[in-house]
This record gives structure tokens, sequence and C-alpha cells, in this order.
């Protein structure tokens, strides 16, 4: 089996979560010798002038990450104004984390249906949501919030005055196409 591949997939998924060695070797089924010379494979392949990641052990967790050394390409690519500005991936993940938050990456990716790594890395970056703490579910993620800015943002005096969601009962009478779209007899 592609140990080395299904590591690196695993730290990919996981993003700033990061993995301990204990959830590697549970989720991977290897001893932890095994899966610290996976690790171990891992971080010299990534040592390479040509890779722009690195294995990090951060937090109790390994994690990928970039390379220091690129640190400069990395801000400019946050400071450029084309991608300062809020797309639908940023405001779908804004919104999820201003009416369910505290919540964690993964329940914003279950949400979403995708990851949102990058995009809560450009939404933390722009001071539009923060870490508030750690979740009480396995591996202690983070749990996001939205930030003081974000209200200033979009013009809000709390997080109260964010629009109601109504609750839409499940039936073909609430079929958008069928009740806002139908012509009339």
């Amino acid at each position: 089996m592609k140990y080395l591949g299904i590591l690196e997939g695993l730290l990919f998924v996981v993003g700033d979560e990061g993995l301990s060695l204990e959830s590697i070797c549970k989720i991977m089924d290897i001893t932890e010798t095994e899966a610290k010379d996976i690790l171990t494979k891992l971080k010299e392949k990534y040592e390479s002038d040509d890779s722009g990641l690195r294995v990090s052990f951060l937090g109790n967790a390994f994690k990928l990450t970039t390379k220091p050394e690129h640190k400069e390409y990395y801000k400019k690519l946050l400071d450029e104004p084309e991608n300062t500005s809020l797309g639908s991936s940023a405001l779908e993940v804004l919104a999820i984390i201003a009416y369910n938050g505290p919540i964690t990456r993964a329940e914003i990716d279950e949400i979403r249906g995708l990851s949102s790594t990058y995009t809560m890395r450009k939404l933390l970056a722009q001071d539009l949501i923060k870490v508030s703490g750690k979740s009480d579910l396995p591996g202690k993620p983070n749990l996001y919030v939205t930030t003081k800015y974000f209200l200033d943002y979009f013009g809000l005096a709390t997080i109260d005055d964010l629009p109601k969601v109504e609750n839409l009962e499940e039936s073909e009478d609430n079929d958008l196409y069928n009740t806002i779209y139908k012509e009339n007899e």
C-alpha cells in the first residue's frame, strides 16, 4: 500500500487541524514505528527546494505547512486587491460561521460539501473571522466565529442583526420553481 501518499492526502484534508501520531496510527491501521517512518520519508520528500510545503509538528499535531522562506509571496497573494474582495465561497463560509458559530472547520466543510481551508485562511488574514477556542471533539479542533471587523464590514451592530433564516418545511409546496415562478393562470 502507498502509505506515503495516503498520509500526504490525510494531512492535506485535515488542513490546519493536523493529525496526532495516535490519530495517524488509528486511521491508517499502522504501528507508531511505521507512522514515524512514513512521517520521516514524507518530511524528506518536502525538503527539496522544488517543494513549497513541509511537514511540521505544531500543537501536538503533524501538519502540512508552507515554507517560511516563501512568506513574501504568500503575503503578496493576500495583499493583492483582486484577492481581498469577497467571492461567493468567502461569503458562503462567512454565512455558515455567522449563523452557526462557534463552529469547526470540519463542520463548515461538512455543511458546504467541500474544503474551506484556503477560504478560511483568507478570511482569517482579512480579520473577518477568528479562532475563539477549542472544541471538545477528538483532536480539539479550533472553533471559529466572526469578528468585530465582520460586523463593521457588513454594517451590523451585533450578530443578532443578521437577517433571520426562515425554517422551510420540506414539502412540494416549498419548491422554489413551483412557488415563485409559476405562471399566472
